[in-house]
């Protein structure tokens, strides 16, 4: 089969040209064509459904709408966590789902079940609103707005009916929320004492004010020939219109609305607000769909922006507070380039070595041909390019060139045999038989490092999400080089390679082996010392390896930095806002810092469901100044406010954290129970122990506290008497203390909501509560003092639930000590205390991902390594070959854990996923060596002993060092940038495998040949 192939292949070879051009082609366009991103998708796929009820308590919100909800939706089809969080008036369930799922179709399971529980909510709720389906990094920008001429209600109108309709249409813009909106509102602002003196009842004025703001349809007149709409002029579109609005007669005169209340311009109240720079201004959060292109979608909000200029020269337009774009951007150009120059590092050694330059050329040509037909496989499985991808790629780049060297080689040493011949063969013949001759070993060599990659492809969750492109384009990569070196390889060989054209030895070349030689003959007449030194310095790296610490993921040198500022629960708006216009002050202070935003509390429709007490403050650094100072002093500024949690993150860290439980924090201990008190009190005790461990740093228990909150409790016998029932009272306070909607009037196509709302001084504490209107059933009007106790009463600010329960979270990072190491620590404590019944913790965040992902790649790795001994064996068919091969693999691993003692002593993720490619690369190699040393003493009439392994050694030396030079050459650009933007994952990974090569190429060429030569002979 494979000799028909290669044979066609040359045959045909003008054909295998074309087709070999036409995909260089090709896959230079895909690529400029391709998505771009930093990361790939790492969320699960996440549905979000929002339920506004305004007017209910934390508790009414979580008995009445949060458990309906989840009792309806639990059992979901590919449900994995269902979790749900009430507020003050608000609820939000969000629903998890299994990899793989999809979608849309996760949305129509949810869909299907939230129809048939809508109509079991309490009238006060509104419908429940499924949220737009977001990105793992969602937020693509955000924008500040802001005027020194206009309002911010005039801002917020032009935000809202120019700006936002405009973004919301560009494709892969999911949602745009507005914090800090204002919207203009015409209020009836209803005085209770005028109301009283008037005689009028609530019900007769809410009804008048009804009629005068609502809208109608006037029908339609039919005449013979057509058909005629009848509408009618609003006449109620300014306050003082409105005001004339007659309520009832008294004595015969009118009573109008402006007697007993005033009309005015306002704005409904605030559940956010947002800081731009120094001032007041709304801030757009532009949120993009699942696999949309990030730096496109960036590209075409800040088109229309910039499209939209003059039908908003009021307004200042700041769109680089956050825009990721930008790292994205610097990252890939960063591996890009790393990419590049790998290339040319790796046809550099292929010229140095190679002793003929037409085979170089050959080889080099097998660096597109592979790359880019992994590319385009990647692009046909909707895959995007992205920094992990091009990280495979990289590490790649050296081993695709690696069986074309093979091929070449094999096919230059036979064609020079064949000169030789008395009656020589067809050059055909030759290349077929040549080609043929190292493809057994080649395949075989390529499956194991196939197998090896496999347990990656079974890791779960953001381990997967992020390695798994890695492992495909390195995979497609190999398997690419290896279809080349069994089709192209042959056909330019051809082409090129001719004997008479062969040029002289290079001289680096015959200077290593002979220098090779004398080494080899020194270490051959004494193996038992080679044996005991590699056993002394396994051993020491053995020891060394549990001095090791763990991360799961770095950190991003990202220059968009988020940070969180928590006030105690209860606080204000106005007082939030005061302390993020302080913050903004010094932050911009700070040089390097170029803008600031914030948002503070929430905004409508979107992904924050906080109380106003939470604000998040952005800042965007100049790329060109000193990172970490700058840094250092932004830290050393937001740990300068006292009395308020704050703390300094990149958005790409916070999203990861986020995405493996919930929270922004790296060590989570999540608290499960039915009571919120003794949850709390249990909470406080896990802090003190926490509190007790090295290096703990941000420790916090999750705010659920007991804030202070009115309750009014009805009077039974009083409100009998006066035929008055709880909601009643429930739409007088709803009135007057958050306004209720009676209408709505347009001007110029805008709708501005016509609401009735208590006047500030009816609001101001108690005492004005308890003196509201209420009407009775029987005549005179009450107030709320004469039918309800009105009181303070402390109630949960928020309540989370998860899996069906309540739950608290006990949060804290690590500082000064890796993280590994630390929560190990605070698992191992905690896990010994004693909890009540039906209460019990569970370990989250980083620290519990990277050890679930380790244990499950240590497992997965045993299988490989038996897949391996298994692919080896049928291949050798020899146990003691077999087993010399499996003696070489740990010393790949022994450079390895050296490189993570250079690169700071801290294993990662990205360092487990370098020592599975370089156990890979060790592997080949070694096989190689193996099956060549078979070779000669099978094929070429050898006798096993000295002279073979001499002769097999010598002939691989330059192949082997090649393909450790090329792949290590390929990843020197990553390790000599550092951990840059894009190199954040990858430079670990890269130290590791380039380590980890050199020490498996030194035993390979130095070890192994003793192995072979002591325990190599087989039995007869």
């Amino acid at each position: 089969m494979l000799k028909k192939i290669i044979y066609s292949a040359v045959k045909g070879r003008m054909v295998v040209m074309i087709i070999s051009f036409t995909l260089i082609l090709f896959g230079f366009n895909t690529i400029k064509q391709a998505p771009l991103d930093v990361f790939p998708e790492f969320a699960p796929i996440k549905v979000e459904i929002q339920t506004e009820a305004p007017g209910l308590s934390t508790e009414e919100t979580e008995h009445l709408i949060s458990m309906p909800l989840e009792q309806a939706l639990n059992g979901t089809p590919q449900l994995k966590t269902l979790r749900s969080k009430s507020v003050l008036g608000l609820s939000s369930v969000v629903l998890l789902f299994e990899e793989g799922t999809d979608l849309f179709q996760a949305r129509q399971y949810v869909q299907e079940r939230l129809g048939l529980v809508a109509g079991r909510l309490p009238v006060v709720a509104k419908p429940p609103v499924m949220m737009p389906p977001l990105s793992s990094l969602s937020r693509v920008l955000k924008v500040g707005v802001s005027s020194k001429t206009i309002s911010q209600m005039d801002i917020s109108t032009l935000t809202m009916w120019t700006i936002r309709p405009r973004l919301m249409s560009i494709p892969g813009v999911a949602n745009v929320a507005v914090w800090g909106q204002r919207d203009k509102q015409l209020q009836i602002v209803i005085d209770p004492e005028r109301l009283r003196a008037s005689g009028i009842t609530l019900q007769q004025f809410m009804l008048a004010s009804s009629n005068a703001a609502s809208i109608e349809s006037g029908g339609f007149v039919d005449s013979p020939n057509q058909r005629i709409a009848v509408s009618y002029k609003n006449l109620t579109t300014k306050p003082e219109e409105l005001a004339n609005t007659v309520v009832d007669f008294k004595n015969g005169a009118p009573i109008r609305l402006g007697d007993i209340a005033d009309i005015e311009i306002g704005e409904p109240p605030a559940i956010g607000d947002a800081v731009i720079n120094h001032g007041d201004g709304l801030l757009l959060i532009v949120e993009k769909h699942p696999n949309a292109n990030t730096i496109q979608v960036t590209k075409n909000v800040e088109a229309a922006l910039a499209e939209l200029k003059p039908a908003i020269k009021e307004l200042e337009i700041d769109s680089t507070i956050f825009r990721p774009a930008t790292f994205i951007e610097r990252a890939i150009d960063n591996l890009q380039n790393a990419l590049v120059a790998g290339a040319l590092l790796v046809a550099l050694i292929l010229m140095v070595f190679l002793r003929n330059k037409r085979a170089a050329l050959i080889s080099i040509c097998a660096i597109p041909l592979s790359l880019l037909s992994a590319v385009l496989v990647l692009t046909s499985l909707n895959v995007g390019m992205n920094t992990m991808v091009i990280a495979g790629l990289v590490i790649a780049l050296g081993e695709v060139v690696d069986d074309a060297i093979i091929d070449v080689e094999n096919i230059i040493r036979r064609l020079k045999l064949n000169q030789l011949l008395d009656a020589p063969k067809s050059k055909l013949n030759v290349i077929v038989s040549a080609s043929l001759e190292v493809r057994s070993a080649v395949v075989y060599a390529t499956m194991i490092v196939m197998v090896v990659f496999l347990p990656v492809f079974f890791l779960e969750g953001i381990a997967g999400a992020f390695f798994k492109p890695l492992a495909m384009a390195y995979l497609l990569a190999i398997l690419a080089s290896l279809i080349v070196a069994l089709v192209v390889t042959p056909a330019i060989s051809f082409m090129l390679l001719h004997v008479e054209h062969e040029e002289d030895d290079i001289a680096i070349v015959n200077w290593l082996q002979s220098r090779y030689s004398r080494l080899l003959d020194t270490i051959l007449a004494r193996p038992k010392k080679i044996f005991v030194a590699s056993a002394i310095a396994f051993t020491a790296t053995g020891v060394g390896s549990f001095y090791l610490g763990s991360e799961f993921l770095p950190e991003f040198k990202e220059t968009d930095f988020l940070m969180h500022f928590l006030e105690r629960p209860g606080a204000s708006i106005q007082q939030m806002k005061k302390m993020s216009m302080l913050a903004s002050h010094d932050l911009l202070a700070i040089p390097g810092v170029r803008n600031f935003g914030a948002h503070i509390g929430r905004a409508e429709v979107a992904d924050e469901v906080v109380g106003p007490n939470f604000t998040e403050l952005w800042v965007s650094i100049d790329p060109d100044i000193n990172y970490e100072e700058t840094v250092s002093a932004i830290q050393k500024t937001m740990h300068g406010y006292s009395g308020i949690f704050t703390d300094v993150q990149t958005y790409l860290k916070e999203r990861s954290k986020e995405v493996l439980s919930g929270t922004s924090h790296s060590i989570v201990v999540r608290l499960f129970g039915p009571d919120l008190a003794v949850l709390r009190e249990r909470a406080e005790l896990i802090k003190q122990t926490m509190q007790t461990v090295d290096g703990i740093a941000d420790l916090k228990v999750e705010p659920q506290v007991l804030i202070p909150q009115i309750e009014i409790r009805l009077k039974q016998d009083a409100a009998k008497h006066y035929g008055i029932n709880t909601n009643d009272i429930r739409k007088v306070t709803s009135m007057v203390l958050k306004g209720t909607k009676v209408g709505e009037v347009y001007e110029a196509q805008q709708k501005v909501d016509v609401v009735v709302i208590g006047a500030p001084e009816s609001k101001s504490d108690l005492r004005a509560i308890q003196e509201l209107p209420i009407d009775s059933a029987f005549g005179p009007q009450l107030r709320i003092k004469d039918v309800a106790d009105v009181y303070f009463i402390g109630m949960p600010n928020e309540i989370k639930r998860e899996a069906v329960s309540r739950r608290i979270d006990i949060i804290a990072n690590a500082k000064n000590r890796d993280l590994g190491s630390v929560a190990s620590e605070v698992e191992s404590k905690v896990s010994a205390m004693t909890l009540p019944a039906g209460y019990y913790p569970q370990f989250l965040g980083e620290y519990s991902a990277q050890k679930a992902a380790t244990q499950k790649l240590l497992g997965l790795t045993l299988l490989m390594i038996f897949a391996i001994v298994l692919i080896v064996y049928i291949d050798f068919k020899s146990h003691q070959h077999t087993l010399i091969f499996l003696a070489s693999l740990p010393f790949a691993l022994m450079g390895g854990v050296i490189g993570v003692f250079l690169s700071g002593g801290i294993i990662s993720l990205g360092s487990m996923v370098g020592f599975i490619a370089v156990l890979g690369i060790a592997s080949r190699n070694g096989i190689l060596l193996i099956s060549h040393y078979r070779h000669l003493i099978a094929s070429e009439g050898y006798q096993y002993g000295l002279d073979v392994v001499k002769r097999g050694s010598q002939e691989r030396l330059v192949p082997i060092l090649m393909t450790a030079l090329a792949t290590s050459l390929a990843l020197l650009p990553i390790i000599f940038k550092g951990p840059i933007s894009g190199y954040e994952i990858e430079y670990p990974l890269a130290v590791v495998v380039v380590t980890g090569l050199l020490t498996s190429t030194l035993l390979n060429l130095i070890l192994l040949p003793s192995i072979f030569l002591k325990f190599g002979k087989i039995k007869t």
